[in-house]
């Protein structure tokens, strides 16, 4: 697996367990928002927790980084809700064999964006069927999400040639003229569709009220979301999709101080990850609180309980 160094240790406040200097953070593919956001908290780790590093490394994103944490092969994962869900309750692709995992928060959401090009007929969801259409590499959360969306309004991937691809393929074979429309599931705007509305016009396919609610009610960590206009260049209106919350994960055998730490730093050091990428925006205490689908590490929830925030619950361990 490719890794990227992107911290090293540097001096600040507080210290780590020994043994747990050098942490691994699984992120996604490149052209996606986990690994500059999995990058920005490498650094910020490195930064801000005294004798820490870490790095992020690309992978196939959120069913493969539940598999590195069942193995301890990572120690902090960013994932879609959906699939944490599934990996700790043993269900869907983890069916048999739960993760037991906790999480850190919830960080952002990751929004469906559907694109096709500017001059194609495809208006809606059900455009999509007979067109050439990437569902997202194998194994990531863009897959899951976008057979999820589809089946809960009547579309499965018969009714389509299904393409697996991830984010930078998926554009590139838009711009060929390749496939016919793309998912990404992923923290918008994202640099893969920048870097395609740079070169083709493109245009965002949206969900209707009734597409949004099926997908709710099919899965319940779906939620409205409304990417905005200018979000992309030639998206000249809002556009209406569905989002899932994408949760920070870690081992319940993490150490507790080291979960705190990591917790601790990124809300007080937060603006560190904004400069990285505008979805650290939604990393907040609150929108953590709200979204986070599993039962937190007992370090998170310490760091939580001094902000005098209310704990729900479902988070308690």
């Amino acid at each position: 697996m490719k890794h990227v160094i992107l911290a090293a240790a540097a001096a600040t406040v507080m210290a780590v367990p020994a043994g747990a200097q050098d942490l691994s953070i699984a992120t996604g593919g490149t052209g996606g928002t986990y690994y500059p956001y999995g990058g920005g908290l490498a650094e910020l780790i490195g930064n801000h927790i005294d004798g820490a590093s870490a790095s992020a490394e690309v992978t196939g994103a959120s069913v493969e980084n539940m598999a590195l944490i069942s193995r301890g092969d990572s120690d902090l994962a960013i994932a879609l809700a959906d699939t944490v869900v599934d990996a700790y309750e043993g269900n869907g692709q983890f069916e048999g064999r739960a993760v037991d995992a906790r999480a850190l928060g919830s960080i952002y959401p990751n929004a469906i964006q559907i694109v096709t090009l500017a001059d194609s007929d495809i208006e809606g969801l059900s455009d999509l069927e007979g067109k050439r259409v990437s569902v997202g590499a194998p194994g990531s959360g863009t897959e899951v999400n976008a057979g999820r969306i589809l089946e809960a309004n009547g579309i499965t991937y018969d009714d389509i040639d299904a393409q697996r691809l991830n984010f930078n393929e998926t554009a590139d074979a838009l711009r060929d003229g390749d496939i016919d429309a793309g998912f990404w599931s992923v923290g918008p705007p994202t640099s893969s569709i920048m870097n395609l509305a740079a070169t083709r016009d493109i245009r965002l396919v949206p969900l209707t009220e009734e597409e949004v609610q099926a997908g709710i009610d099919q899965h319940g960590t779906f939620a409205p979301y409304t990417l905005r206009e200018g979000i992309y260049e030639g998206v000249e209106a809002p556009v209406s999709t569905i989002a899932v919350p994408n949760v920070l994960v870690v081992h319940a055998d993490m150490d507790e101080e080291l979960a705190y730490q990591v917790v601790m730093n990124m809300f007080e050091n937060v603006d560190d990850l904004i400069a990285v990428h505008p979805a650290a925006n939604d990393t907040t205490v609150e929108f953590s609180l709200g979204a986070t689908p599993i039962p937190m590490h007992p370090g998170a929830l310490r760091y939580y309980e001094e902000t005098g925030a209310e704990i729900p619950d479902r988070l308690q361990p």
